[in-house]
């Protein structure tokens, strides 16, 4: 992604929800991200990126359009944070439906998560993420941010937590960790690409 030492995260926005508040946790997160030097944010946001309802020409056949013209950028982020709602113990089909679109893609490269719900906090969600992604040959963070019941915790302009101190805590942990084992992944790729 960036042509400097920064690395290149895509952070995926999962919810396509009518009235979602994913736009304001991806925000917040987004935010947190910029203050930093080390990476480059790029914001995939399935809502804008309509991916098809199928899976068509997975198993030969041309893809569809939107399959296609976001391979790129999947392709090139060096790390990716997934912002998820949890809806019924799980995460979106759209977000599913996105990860089976590509399969070397997320191979040899970091995930973070950024979830949110009720009182899980989303983390059932972030947990069936990380099954799905450790098949596809991605390294899941240990660390996550997760937010129980944010349409409570943000303030009258939707942008930012009321009380910030510890979400900002976790954001930075899980982003040092993103971005530590993002480089030594991406190093290790350039010196010898993975095979899986």
């Amino acid at each position: 992604m960036p042509g400097d030492d920064r690395l290149g995260i895509a952070m995926i926005i999962g919810s396509v929800r009518d009235g979602r508040v994913a736009p304001l946790v991806a925000s917040w997160f987004a935010a947190q991200a910029e203050r930093r030097d080390d990476l480059a944010l790029d914001v995939i946001d399935l809502a804008e990126t309509r991916l098809p309802d199928g899976m068509r020409g997975h198993f030969g056949g041309d893809r569809p359009e939107e399959v296609t013209a976001l391979r790129p950028r999947v392709d090139e982020a060096d790390a990716f944070v997934v912002v998820t709602p949890e809806y019924n113990r799980s995460f979106p089909a759209a977000l599913k439906l996105m990860i089976d679109s590509y399969q070397r893609e997320w191979a040899a490269k970091p995930v973070g998560f950024v979830s949110y719900g009720g009182m899980s906090s989303g983390l059932r969600a972030v947990e069936q993420l990380r099954l799905v992604f450790a098949e596809l040959h991605a390294v899941t963070i240990r660390d996550s941010v997760a937010f129980r019941s944010p349409w409570t915790l943000f303030d009258d302009d939707g942008n930012w937590p009321k009380d910030p101190a510890g979400a900002e805590s976790a954001a930075k942990t899980m982003l040092d960790e993103l971005v530590w084992c993002g480089r030594a992944l991406r190093d290790a790729r350039a010196a010898r690409p993975y095979g899986a």
